[in-house]
């Protein structure tokens, strides 16, 4: 069985690594602060002026906005659209409007900038870009016949309009999404992506870029040693806990053949 190597040292036997979207296969900062930036812009326009300012400060801190950046740790970053629908409708009612009219706004505006998502976007060529290094990394572990896939908080659409887009869908045998159940960060989604694909649990690699990926993949049974953490997806490292092993790019992870 192929072996997993990081930065020269021996992670052990792995039969596959499943791989987070976002911030881990895909620098998608600049597409998520796009995002996150419209959803202010249109939720700002629904209420009265005397709301936008308290408004606009609770959606910028609820959505981890920062100055020309994202927080890798914050609900856009991390959590699934619903979430994301969810802390809108919150920060509406926070400034005073009723539940029903929030959450009506919230799924408004969140229908009308998802037509701006580059990520779900039918446009050839219009998604994320790949994090640096990353296409010679899935070539090296396809060729010694270590299976990939993703597992991620993005839908399907976003998830398989990436894979086509990237010509990566021979380099991916499956994915678990949003609209699976169950889904990130609950373990039973690492068990139910890996039956699935008939992989071992314990003969799998996790990497994402969020302490919520590792602490499932973990949870899951995944050797702790195989729970990587991925910090070059973002403009200010994610805050990962020790003492997970951590990759600052791709080239420092390689795959020694099996025999």
């Amino acid at each position: 069985m192929p072996r997993l190597l990081l930065r020269g040292t021996d992670l052990g036997e792995v039969e596959a690594v499943l791989f987070d979207k976002d911030g881990t296969l895909s620098h998608s900062e600049p597409d998520l602060l796009s995002l996150a930036q419209a959803r202010v812009l249109a939720c700002l326009g629904q209420v009265a002026v005397t709301q936008r300012a308290p408004l606009q400060d609770l959606l910028e801190r609820a959505y981890g906005l920062q100055t020309g950046a994202i927080n890798p740790a914050g609900v856009t970053a991390v959590a699934a659209r619903d979430h994301n629908l969810i802390a809108t409708a919150t920060a509406l009612a926070q400034v005073g409007l009723g539940w029903p009219e929030a959450l009506a706004i919230s799924e408004a505006v969140f229908a009308a900038s998802d037509q701006g998502d580059r990520r779900r976007s039918g446009e050839p060529g219009s998604t994320s870009n790949l994090t640096a290094g990353l296409r010679p990394l899935l070539e090296e572990l396809h060729t010694a016949g270590v299976v990939c896939a993703v597992i991620s908080n993005d839908d399907r659409s976003g998830i398989e309009h990436f894979l086509a887009s990237h010509h990566l869908g021979d380099l991916f045998a499956g994915y678990w999404s949003a609209e699976h159940r169950p889904r990130k960060p609950d373990p039973a989604a690492v068990h139910g992506l890996c039956a699935e694909l008939e992989l071992a649990v314990d003969r799998c690699a996790l990497i994402g870029d969020a302490n919520s990926d590792l602490q499932m993949a973990r949870a899951a049974g995944i050797p702790d040693q195989l729970c990587i953490g991925y910090m070059d997806g973002w403009s200010s490292p994610p805050p990962l806990g020790e003492p997970h092993p951590l990759i600052h790019h791709w080239s420092e992870l390689t795959v020694q053949a099996a025999g």
